[in-house]
């Protein structure tokens, strides 16, 4: 890895580590009872402690660069959500080691990333991707990109509950300068790289846990077109980038379910940076390069397609011929 980028990556991984601690520790306390409540305090927690602890980092690290980040404190301000800010304080006061923290401080860090506008350099993050994965104890991400010119050129990627071929679980990946490296559990790290399988036959494919997220129907047909027999990979979450960067699969499909839905751009560049780093082709359905220089969202895109590169060409045609 070059050396342009070691600060920026050094800074985002500690403030990922730290985030997935808290997570890990507010998913510890999701119940049966809450589930079928649908009680969503949980995630909640978890979404504005992450944030506020990576926005602190951020903005102590780098101050002059904005931050376009999925939350803002506006619902924890409220007088009807008392126990909720204490909860979020709680958490970021222990996983900080910071017993005397104040809410004030906590909202004022997660407000940090109330950027919306392009610039040439900004940092994008969404603090827990995957609301429903984390709710089941399933798949999520922390996901984090700083953005340069319209491209993301260095990000990290948390996965707390991502199994590894050893049997453990958990990685956070990390990308900067075309390389993208797996840091484990344990320590460890390793080089990633995508699937070099030839074949489109027992080629694997990853997709939105949710229907709503993406086109499931399209997405079997695609399969039958190309004559991939393989049942898909459902998982929620940027997750499912990680696992076409370390050959767990060889494509992601993310197939619009309405006309006019405006992807995020926290959603998708972490992941873009960490699959483009391992040797992969990230596109939209209509094969078009992803634009990240319109603020919050991906304007001038329609879904996201994703794969190690080599079969990517016939993924757009079948995705045209399905639609």
């Amino acid at each position: 890895m070059q050396v342009m980028h070691s600060q920026e990556l050094a800074v985002a991984l500690q403030a990922t580590r730290l985030a997935a601690k808290l997570c890990q520790h507010v998913q510890k306390s999701v119940t049966t009872e809450a589930l079928e409540k649908r009680d969503k305090s949980p995630v909640t927690i978890a979404d504005f402690g992450s944030q506020a602890i990576i926005a602190l980092a951020l903005r102590e690290a780098f101050p002059g660069i904005p931050l376009i980040a999925e939350e803002d404190s506006a619902a924890l301000r409220e007088d009807s959500n008392p126990h909720l800010r204490t909860r979020v304080v709680e958490e970021v006061a222990r996983t900080l080691d910071r017993p005397d923290l104040g809410a004030e401080e906590v909202l004022g860090w997660i407000d940090h990333g109330g950027a919306s506008e392009y610039s040439e350099l900004f940092w994008t993050l969404d603090p827990i991707d995957g609301t429903k994965g984390f709710l089941r104890g399933e798949q999520y991400a922390i996901a984090l990109a700083l953005v340069r010119e319209g491209e993301p050129i260095c990000a990290t990627l948390g996965c707390p509950n991502l199994p590894n071929s050893d049997g453990s679980a958990g990685a956070i990946f990390s990308a900067a300068e075309g390389t993208t490296t797996s840091h484990l559990v344990d320590g460890g790290s390793e080089a990633v790289r995508v699937s070099g399988e030839q074949s489109l036959a027992v080629s694997r494919f990853c997709e939105s846990v949710e229907s709503a997220h993406s086109d499931h129907s399209q997405s079997k047909a695609i399969a039958h077109l190309l004559g991939i027999a393989g049942k898909p990979v459902r998982m929620d979450s940027q997750a499912k980038y990680a696992a076409v960067a370390r050959g767990d699969a060889e494509m992601y499909l993310r197939l619009p379910t309405r006309p006019g839905y405006v992807e995020r751009i926290w959603d998708h560049a972490a992941g873009y940076a960490v699959l483009k780093g391992a040797g992969g082709t990230i596109t939209d359905v209509d094969g078009k390069q992803l634009d990240f220089r319109h603020g919050r969202g991906l304007e001038k895109n329609r879904g996201v397609v994703a794969s190690n590169g080599l079969h990517h060409a016939e993924l757009i045609d079948a995705i045209a011929k399905t639609s």
